[in-house]
């Protein structure tokens, strides 16, 4: 048995229809299990999933991995889920809290704060009631659904994968399907086949998280629009340009 660790937000909504539209959810052939995404690298890891849906900056620090298919969680415009809020313009910021549940968010922070806008506030590690205390000239990093309620509140939201367009004409990966070790080239496949057809139905995919998420029109260009679910050659060059400016960061 194959298990895959996936994050559990609502921009998987389309990869976890398609594994249950595919029977991958019920085979005996796989186990998926849901995380948020840096647990999901942990997962990856210590040996609890043979596949995940890891968040890139892992990347960076592992000696050998294998790509798995053509899918990610990548933006090609506004992604709305990962944003730095703030009450202050960003050149006022003086401390950064930085959202715990994703490691390659508050690295694109890093890295965007150093090189694009050129400004080095204090980074902290945040707490789980970290959003409360932002405010003045502290900021925060925040990502996955909650950053749809957080970006009502403060008069500044950047929004990290639109500044990174900015600064480098590139799309950027969020998160990319690994293994550690070679998987079979047949349950590859198939886990890809299942994942892109989940893709294809985006909008149907919308319809079914309506319990939690009200507004299909919102929900649905989120996960047809934000979201960029196919790694082509055009993400290939972004992540790579990412990795290249994480491992020149000398506090990362």
């Amino acid at each position: 048995m194959i298990k895959v660790a996936i994050v559990n937000y609502l921009n998987t909504a389309p990869f976890m229809r398609g594994l249950r539209l595919s029977g991958l959810m019920a085979s005996d052939r796989f186990q998926i299990d849901p995380y948020y995404p840096a647990e999901c690298a942990r997962a990856l890891l210590e040996g609890r999933a043979d596949i995940g849906l890891v968040p890139v900056a892992i990347l960076a620090k592992l000696k050998e991995y294998y790509i798995i298919g053509d899918t990610c969680i990548g933006a090609v415009e506004p992604v709305r889920s990962v944003l730095l809020v703030s009450d202050v313009p960003v050149e006022q910021i003086e401390k950064v809290y930085l959202d715990y549940q994703s490691r390659t968010s508050v690295a694109l922070c890093r890295v965007l704060m150093k090189r694009f806008w050129k400004h080095q506030p204090e980074f902290m590690d945040a707490p789980e009631n970290y959003l409360d205390h932002v405010g003045g000239k502290t900021a925060a990093v925040v990502i996955g659904d909650r950053a749809f309620g957080e970006s009502m509140k403060h008069p500044f939201v950047y929004d990290l994968a639109t500044c990174w367009q900015q600064f480098t004409g590139l799309p950027f990966v969020f998160a990319l399907w690994i293994s550690l070790k070679p998987i079979s080239p047949s349950h590859e496949v198939e886990l890809n086949n299942a994942l892109n057809m989940g893709i294809s139905q985006a909008e149907e995919a919308a319809e079914e998280v309506l319990d939690q998420y009200p507004d299909y029109f919102e929900v649905k260009n989120y996960l047809t629009h934000s979201i960029s679910y196919t790694f082509d050659s055009s993400k290939q060059k972004g992540l790579e340009t990412f990795l290249q400016m994480l491992s020149n960061l000398d506090d990362l």
